[in-house]
């Protein structure tokens, strides 16, 4: 069975949920980002996208998808991406914690030979050479080039993280989903 369907406030494309961020209305008018897709109410649906927000924004159609006068949060398209941003961040915390990250150019390496790695992490300023030869050994592997190497080693608790890695699991299918969406909302997906 497949995921339930949403329409797009700003584009009219119905949707996966997955694929959409929701919005709620609180009791004061007051549009919310839902994250986590769990707040009471009548969702509004948009697109994981800033110009598909912003959009929205533009044409006051929270205000007409809710049926209600709105107030829309200042920065709303920078809030997003700071929580979408949180989200992956923490998913890779808690990663570490349970033992599914290596960190480090060698031991990524090593990791990618052994053929335990399901998802490849390189840090957006970290230098391209080391990337590319990684990648050659990766193959197919999925890519998460999303973060600076400051939000990666804030993340994982070390420093200087430029080349990370995670071994198979349900949380890696998490962090994987968490990123696409950030990568997506930032125009890169």
């Amino acid at each position: 069975m497949s995921d339930p369907q949403r329409r797009c406030i700003a584009t009219g494309q119905i949707c996966e949920k997955d694929a959409l961020l929701r919005f709620a209305v609180s009791p004061d008018g007051m549009l919310v980002h839902d994250i986590r897709m769990d707040l009471p109410g009548r969702g509004i649906w948009v697109s994981c996208n800033a110009d598909a927000v912003e959009l929205a924004v533009k044409k006051r159609l929270f205000a007409k998808s809710a049926k209600q006068a709105v107030k829309v949060p200042e920065d709303l398209v920078g809030t997003i991406d700071q929580a979408l941003t949180r989200q992956s961040l923490a998913l890779l915390g808690l990663g570490r914690k349970g033992g599914l990250v290596t960190v480090g150019f060698a031991k990524v390496e090593k990791a990618l030979k052994s053929g335990k790695v399901a998802l490849l992490i390189a840090a957006s300023d970290g230098a391209e050479d080391g990337r590319q030869k990684l990648r050659r050994i990766a193959g197919s592997l999925p890519l998460i080039d999303t973060f600076s190497g400051a939000e990666l080693s804030q993340a994982l608790g070390k420093e200087n993280v430029v080349h990370a890695c995670l071994g198979r699991g349900a949380l890696t299918t998490k962090i994987m989903a968490a990123a696409s969406r950030l990568a997506k909302f930032r125009g890169r997906g």
